[in-house]
């Protein structure tokens, strides 16, 4: 949980460059990669990272853009990248509008109230789990794995 405004900046922008540099690492050709058939594809769950991560900052209370949910995973990476690097320009100015005070305050979230900490602490490790999952479909696509908690085995 994030107590002070500043913590959760510090994430953010250490954060959404590596899932961005996943993103961008997704070829139109293999966006429809998957683990097995009928499970979650890249393009799936880049697309999932854009529409999450809009919708948190809102109910955080950020202008953060936001796709309507149900809405078609895009034929384009270079749309969904688009779409994701608009929601990263977003946080990085609207989040400057917290305060260490607002980090505590209880907000409306999925029918229920949860601290706005807590909630973009959420986001963060929604984020990171996703895109875990997108490097080990990346490497199963037989694409270029970024280095983004450290080296890979493409950059030794």
């Amino acid at each position: 949980m994030y107590r002070k405004a500043g913590d959760f900046l510090i994430d953010w922008t250490a954060s959404a460059p590596g899932t961005l540099s996943v993103m961008k690492a997704i070829t139109d050709d293999k966006m429809n990669t998957a683990i097995v058939e009928g499970h979650n594809s890249l393009g799936w769950l880049a697309w999932h990272l854009v529409g999450t991560a809009g919708a948190f900052g809102q109910l955080a209370g950020l202008n953060t853009p936001a796709i309507e949910r149900g809405t078609e995973v895009p034929e384009r990476m270079g749309e969904i990248v688009e779409k994701y690097e608009a929601v990263i320009d977003a946080y990085n100015s609207e989040a400057k509008k917290f305060t260490d005070e607002m980090m505590t305050e209880e907000i409306n979230v999925f029918g229920g109230k949860m601290i706005r900490g807590k909630f973009l602490r959420m986001l963060i490790d929604h984020q990171t789990h996703h895109r875990g999952q997108m490097t080990v479909l990346l490497r199963q696509a037989g694409l270029t794995v970024p280095g983004v908690m450290g080296p890979t085995k493409e950059m030794q």
